[in-house]
């Protein structure tokens, strides 16, 4: 198997594995755990996990790092983990699975905008396309506050999903450069490590607040999903996946979360699946198309 190949079916298993994570993460938030003491646990758990695999299997990593990247790594960890993650986390618990899912689908469009501006890579009129459709299905979405009047918009959420979406596009393209350079272990090691700072003042006091003595064993299946799969296993995918595959196609993979996410969602939870999501699913899917098919074809295996 070639190294494209692999690199495409990681993106396809972490993909798969984010789809998952949307319902297995609301439901322990915030009854079990608020979201910034989550993001704490689960990168503290994963910098341990980076280090011990980077021990056992990155030992002829001898490469020094160059001054300079340390603060690139920091960047990576800014934009890769700490808003990354707070804000899909705080955002998840104010909206629904399926609204979050198909918001992130806006990633590829936002990856493509960031690659433009750091990266100068070209944006033709397809792409202008691509982008107004995402956009317009991703403020769909959004400004769709039918439920306001009850009281139970979920706007607040879905800025925040968005916010993350576009956060995630700004540590991909700046995690490339990086990758081309060192082994995948010390680029997501790194970009952990800086991560775990920059998080710890917002949720430090609310894992001082968790009463794990009322964690069922499905709440502790769920925190372990969440804390190795979606964390550990996922960013290493990707990090491996982006080694490989430009950051536009790496982010093309992430319109394979919200089918399964939705899936999970309706089966676990019970949400509806409403007219307002499909059609904004199929703007944003349709400029995620428009984005990414032409990349796509370039640099498949």
């Amino acid at each position: 198997m070639n190294k494209s190949l692999k690199a495409h079916l990681a993106a396809l298993a972490a993909n798969l594995i984010y789809g998952a994570n949307y319902s297995i993460s609301k439901g322990i938030m915030p009854l079990y755990i608020r979201p910034a003491g989550f993001i704490v646990i689960r990168v503290i758990i994963s910098v341990l996990l980076f280090l011990l695999f980077r021990s056992l299997f990155v030992k002829g990593e001898k490469k020094k790092i160059e001054r300079k990247d340390y603060f690139n790594f920091f960047l990576c960890g800014l934009f890769g983990v700490a808003i990354n993650q707070l804000l899909f986390f705080e955002g998840l618990s104010r909206t629904t699975a399926i609204n979050a899912a198909l918001i992130i689908t806006t990633n590829p469009v936002l990856v493509m905008l960031a690659a433009s501006y750091i990266l100068k890579e070209l944006i033709t009129k397809r792409k202008i396309t691509g982008i107004s459709l995402g956009v317009a299905g991703a403020a769909l979405l959004i400004l769709n506050e039918h439920s306001l009047a009850t009281g139970q918009g979920t706007w607040h959420g879905d800025v925040m999903i968005f916010i993350n979406a576009a956060s995630y596009a700004v540590f991909l393209v700046m995690a490339k450069p990086l990758m081309a350079k060192y082994n995948p272990f010390v680029v997501i090691t790194w970009t952990f490590f800086f991560g775990m700072l920059l998080v710890m003042p917002f949720g430090y006091h609310e894992v001082m607040q968790v009463s794990w003595h009322t964690f069922t064993m499905n709440t502790w299946v769920a925190v372990f999903y969440v804390c190795f799969f979606s964390t550990f296993l996922a960013y290493l995918l990707n990090t491996y996946g982006l080694r490989q595959l430009s950051p536009a196609v790496l982010s093309f993979y992430i319109y394979l979360q919200p089918i399964f996410a939705t899936f999970i969602s309706l089966s676990l939870s019970g949400e509806p699946f409403t007219l307002v999501q499909a059609v904004s699913c199929a703007m944003i899917f349709a400029g995620v198309y428009l984005v990414s098919d032409r990349t796509m074809a370039k640099e498949k295996p």
